[in-house]
């Protein structure tokens, strides 16, 4: 088996992918966030950038450790600069169609045959990932949470393809590399959080689609109520509504259980670009 992973790729940098290539820079590794454009990457420099200088001013960082975690992470549109990475993590956006694709390009850059390829999807079958490959042994879900430097878990997915050693390797890099929690969760649509949160948050946008209470009374309610530190529609707020709704359609497509769908409420706010914290406007307003 190859040394222990130091060097990461991550694909995509939008609020996840910024968020694991900083915890991965933290750790010590030599990362490179790659996304399709300049423009991307120049926003997710940005993002990327920001997170490192927030947590310098909250003194959870010395100066020297920011400096040295920017001076970690490169950034790239050309797909090709991954090939020598030892560990690549996928985290476009949640279109499997497009997931795929890039898994099977992503496949074939990779020149370690032990290097191992995750995706952080939220509700996307590994499975079908893994088979748009020519090794689906090295695939894996390695799905991480928002905000990635302060939410301890991750849920690791295998498939009937992924090799032990993989799954392993892919394991330890989680728990002693970045030091993080994870359990193991079935190849799913939903996997194990998502599939028990979603019908939660969902069930939270139809009593306000009722009529009969606010958001605010909704997540009152929760917090107060049930001691949650954040109320159902906030946290939709904060995972973003087109994603809890593009989750919602993976369920119900999946388990054709009325619960899994997404109601009509949640469908207009995302169609009109009420996405929620990133746009500023969701079930409530967000100071950007």
């Amino acid at each position: 088996m190859s040394t222990t992973i130091q060097r990461v790729g991550v694909v995509g940098c939008g609020t996840m992918g910024s968020g694991i290539a900083h915890v991965c820079a933290l750790a010590g590794l030599d990362v490179m966030v790659a996304a399709a454009s300049g423009a991307s990457l120049a926003r997710g420099r940005e993002r990327l950038t920001g997170s490192f200088d927030r947590a310098l001013s909250k003194g959870k960082l010395t100066s020297q450790e920011h400096e040295n975690a920017l001076a970690r992470v490169s950034y790239t549109s050309d797909l090709e600069d991954l090939a020598d990475r030892q560990l690549l993590i996928e985290s476009i956006s949640e279109n499997e169609p497009a997931k795929r694709e890039l898994f099977a390009r992503l496949d074939r850059v990779l020149k370690d045959p032990e290097a191992v390829l995750a995706s952080n999807t939220s509700s996307i079958s590994v499975l079908g990932l893994a088979r748009a490959t020519a090794d689906g042994g090295r695939v894996v879900g390695m799905h991480f949470f928002n905000p990635v430097p302060a939410l301890p878990l991750v849920e690791m997915v295998s498939t009937p393809l992924t090799d032990e050693k993989t799954a392993v390797r892919a394991e330890e890099f989680v728990t002693g590399t970045l030091g993080k929690r994870i359990i193991r969760s079935p190849d799913r649509a939903g996997f194990t959080v998502n599939a028990l949160l979603i019908p939660y948050l969902l069930s939270a946008v139809r009593m306000v689609e009722s009529g009969h209470v606010s958001a605010d009374t909704v997540d009152d309610a929760m917090t107060l109520g049930c001691s949650h530190p954040m109320g159902p529609l906030r946290l939709a707020d904060l995972i973003g509504l087109d994603v809890v709704a593009s989750i919602a359609e993976t369920l119900h497509e999946e388990f054709r259980e009325p619960h899994y769908a997404p109601p009509p409420l949640l469908r207009r706010l995302v169609e009109t670009g009420m996405l929620g914290r990133k746009t500023g406007q969701g079930f409530h307003h967000y100071d950007r």
